[in-house]
């Protein structure tokens, strides 16, 4: 049993790493936890992955700041490991790592044209969209028609977001560059491809029923694109939100057209599996779409048939892709850090002493933010017995202060809790003269110079 406070860090304060840090900190052993996070703002996915309208979801934060404003965990914001802190520094200073890094670029979609000006990876409109501080403050809004390839909710989301009017979102926490870059879109049709059938989609059955609901934007089915095969029914019988998803999208069948009078539209196309995106002069000007057909267990082939879509723009959304950290081991065929139930194990399989995962970079980007929640409680487990056996390389500087002193001399202001709370602060402020909750702090800059007290 370890007889001094253990010293762990967990690297990434999106939901994973802060659940991964409640729990061990939780979890009867003595010990000291640092939370290191690139970005300046902790909270990951949930401040940067979820559309602002959306505040439910984003309710989530209310429950990640309760875990860390109490103190027992220190955030150390805006310090990226492999360049400010490589894996010996880790080492040095603590006696286990756990990397909750997620999965933040696109999955890639394998066919031609997929390299056109006008093909974008959602992953990086979401990003926009939500003010990350990595991206461009501009996105190129030009496509009166539009195609997002995916069946899932970040399908849902940039569909809506692309075809909803600014204004809508003028009550949520969308920032001022957003709003008006969405304002000079001449966006009139969305039209969302899935390549099976409406009992194999992955929305939610709130997000969908929602979609029904933006104002002056109508949703539009086509009869012919429903078939349920012997899978969907079972898929429809074994899960309530399969049925409520099927009893929605053919609701949605019955509407007549003289109900369709919204300026904007959204078009669910299921059955369409996407085989080339077309392009003139290096832009995007249509997709090709072949005609799929269920096989009988939910599962599709090819019929030969296909269609083509005038469209000026293309978003994929097929899916989230984790990134390789330095000095670790990577899979790049899954996107994760190779590990058994949260041990890091190198190419040969053999567990690597203190090093351990959780979330999405662990299990690949598949789940709601909930699920990181078991996720986490496995890999502490292993780690908690991993240290009541001896198994941990212990940390040769103990002192929590030795590593913001290495930050300090490397000139880097390693923002804390209280530095976030600064930030919130002067979030909250600029929202409430405008009757809104916050106005979310977009420059890398100016979100720096407020946590270190620098403006305010």
């Amino acid at each position: 049993m370890t007889t001094t406070p253990l010293r762990v860090a967990v690297v990434g304060a999106g939901p994973a790493g802060i659940y991964a840090s409640d729990i061990l900190a939780r979890s009867g052993l003595d010990v000291s936890i640092d939370l290191i996070e690139r970005l300046p703002a902790p909270f990951g996915l949930v401040r940067y992955g979820v559309a602002p309208d959306h505040p439910r979801i984003k309710q989530i934060i209310v429950a990640l700041h309760k875990v860390l404003e109490r103190g027992d965990i220190r955030l150390l914001a805006d310090v990226d490991y492999g360049t400010d802190l490589t894996l010996d520094d880790l080492r040095q200073h603590y006696d286990a790592v756990i990397f909750a890094t997620g999965a933040i670029r696109d999955a890639g979609l394998r066919v031609p044209g997929v390299d056109l000006v006008g093909s974008y990876g959602a992953a990086d409109f979401v990003s926009w969209y939500d003010g990350h501080p990595d991206v461009p403050r501009t996105w190129p809004l030009e496509a009166r028609e539009v195609a997002v390839i995916g069946a899932g909710n970040v399908a849902l989301d940039v569909a809506r977001i692309l075809a909803k009017h600014p204004e809508d979102l003028l009550p949520t926490e969308v920032p001022p560059n957003v709003y008006e870059g969405l304002l000079a879109s001449p966006v009139t049709d969305v039209h969302v491809f899935a390549r099976r059938g409406p009992a194999q989609v992955k929305f939610s059955p709130l997000e969908l029923r929602e979609l029904g609901h933006v104002p002056d934007v109508d949703v539009i089915v086509y009869p012919e694109d429903f078939d349920f095969d012997e899978g969907s029914m079972a898929a429809i019988h074994s899960s309530n939100q399969t049925k409520q998803v099927v009893k929605t999208l053919t609701d949605w069948t019955l509407k007549e057209p003289e109900d369709l009078t919204a300026s904007r539209r959204i078009h669910l196309h299921f059955l369409q599996r996407p085989v080339e995106v077309l392009g003139e002069d290096g832009h995007v000007v249509g997709l090709r779409t072949e005609r799929t057909a269920l096989n009988g267990d939910g599962n599709v082939t090819g019929t030969g048939r296909t269609a083509d879509w005038p469209v000026q723009a293309v978003y994929r959304a097929v899916g989230y892709f984790g990134s390789p950290l330095p000095e670790l081991p990577f899979d790049e065929v899954g996107g994760v850090i190779p590990n058994r139930e949260g041990r890091v194990v190198d190419d040969g399989g053999d567990a690597l002493p203190g090093l351990y995962t959780t979330g999405w970079i662990k299990r690949g980007p598949v789940g709601l933010i909930g699920h990181t929640k078991s996720d986490a409680t496995e890999t502490v487990a292993h780690l908690r017995e991993d240290a009541e056996a001896g198994l941990l390389p212990p940390a040769t500087e103990r002192d929590p202060q030795a590593v913001t002193k290495l930050l300090d001399e490397r000139g880097v202001d390693a923002i804390e809790w209280s530095g976030w709370q600064l930030l919130d602060a002067y979030e909250r402020a600029l929202g409430e003269v405008q009757g809104r909750e916050r106005v979310k702090v977009v420059p890398r800059e100016e979100m720096v110079d407020v946590s270190l007290g620098r403006r305010g």
